[in-house]
Parts: structure tokens; C-alpha cells; sequence
């Protein structure tokens, strides 16, 4: 797993439990680029509408307002849906049936595995965070197109179409001249282009990391 793409992420992180909540924090901090913590799903709320949150880890119950019922909220009575991880130390079924009626992306059994709460965020935000990225790049690509010409820009459309979830490319220049309809040497100054520009980096031979971040700096 390349956690890499978890470190542009915001979480709000919702506990009343100050031990757990302190520990928690600390590790996860490694992994994402910001965790707010609330100690009451009260504050969470008054976080979750005030802040850009891209995931919302929650206890069910506390103080003043609940896990779910915080959920509720954001998604009832303002519209707003948060991917969200439920952590209970309870087993209590109608909590399960309230968290899948809402959409909760996961549930985590207390206490908490810190290793099976990381691999839980990465499988939740993966494909969001690919997906915006993949868009953010079409942009680019679009505006990229005027500049670098038509069977330029289809190369490159090409990689990016073919990309493996850890935006990894494997393939022969003879599959892109077969697809795209251009010469070798075309798809050879290509790559050379995009290795200059840090678009692509060479891992080894007929492998490429596509490198989103340089290309929408670039």
C-alpha cells in the first residue's frame, strides 16, 4: 500500500476518551496531513460545518450528542455527506443497523487495531482521492493540449487511462503506436518530455510512476 496518498487527507476525529483520543491522534498524524479532534459529537458537528473534512472517524456514544446522531445531522438536516468510521465497544446491533442505513464507510470494533484503522482509511479514501486527482489532471490535460499538440495529448491520455492504483504504468511503446496510431520515435520523445517535466518517473524498464502532484504544479 502506498499511504502516500492519504497525506493531503483531513480528519475529524471524534472521541470523548482522552487517552484513546491522544494516542490515536499521534499515529494517525503521521499518515494524513491534519486530525481535528472533537470530545463530543456537539463539537464535531460545529467542526464538520465549519472545516473542509475529508473523513470523519466517530465514537457512537458520548456526551451532549452521539456518534450517529451526529451523522444524522450532517446528513439530514444539512445536507452534507462526510465518508465516516464508526469506533464502538459495544456490539449492539441497532447501532450496526443505523450505520448502514447512513452509509458509514466502516466500523471498528473497540479497541482499536491502529493497524486495521489505517488500512480501513486507505481502502475508504483510495478511490476519492483518485478520482480527484484524475480530474484535477484532466484539467490540466485539456490545457496541456493546446500546447503539446493531438497525438501528444493521446499519449498521454493513454498512460493516464492505464494507471494501476498506485499510479504505476506498465507497458511497451509498441502498445501505445498500436492504440494512439503514432511512430516510435513520437512516443520515444514523449516519454523522454514527461521524464524531464517530473510527470513520469522510471522505475525500471517499461515501468512509470505517473506523478499527479508535479503535474498540477507544473
Amino acid at each position: 500500500m502506498d499511504f502516500n496518498s492519504l497525506k493531503d487527507i483531513v480528519i475529524l476525529y471524534v472521541e470523548d476518551e482522552l487517552s484513546v483520543q491522544n494516542q490515536t491522534k499521534m499515529i494517525l498524524s503521521d499518515f494524513v496531513k491534519e486530525i481535528i479532534v472533537a470530545n463530543d459529537g456537539k463539537e464535531g458537528l460545529d467542526i464538520a460545518l465549519s472545516r473542509d473534512i475529508d473523513l470523519i472517524i466517530t465514537d457512537v456514544i458520548m456526551p451532549n450528542l452521539g456518534g450517529i446522531d451526529m451523522l444524522k445531522k450532517l446528513k439530514h438536516e444539512h445536507n452534507k455527506e462526510i465518508p465516516s468510521i464508526i469506533t464502538t465497544a459495544f456490539t449492539d446491533t441497532q447501532y450496526l443497523i443505523d450505520a448502514i442505513k447512513l452509509h458509514v464507510e466502516g466500523f471498528i470494533m473497540k479497541p482499536i487495531n491502529i493497524k486495521e484503522m489505517i488500512d480501513s482509511i486507505y481502502n475508504i479514501m483510495l478511490p476519492i482521492v483518485q478520482k480527484k486527482e484524475l480530474e484535477d489532471c484532466s484539467f490540466v490535460v485539456e490545457g496541456l493540449a493546446a500546447l503539446i499538440g493531438g497525438k501528444k495529448i493521446e499519449i498521454l491520455k493513454y498512460i493516464m487511462n492505464h494507471l494501476d492504483d498506485e499510479n504505476i504504468f506498465y507497458g511497451s511503446y509498441q502498445e501505445i503506436m498500436d492504440n494512439v496510431g503514432v511512430s516510435k520515435p513520437t512516443v520515444v520523445g514523449m516519454f523522454k518530455q514527461l521524464m524531464l517535466s517530473g510527470i513520469l518517473e522510471k522505475q525500471k524498464n517499461k515501468v512509470y510512476k505517473f506523478t499527479n502532484k508535479k503535474l498540477l504544479k507544473g
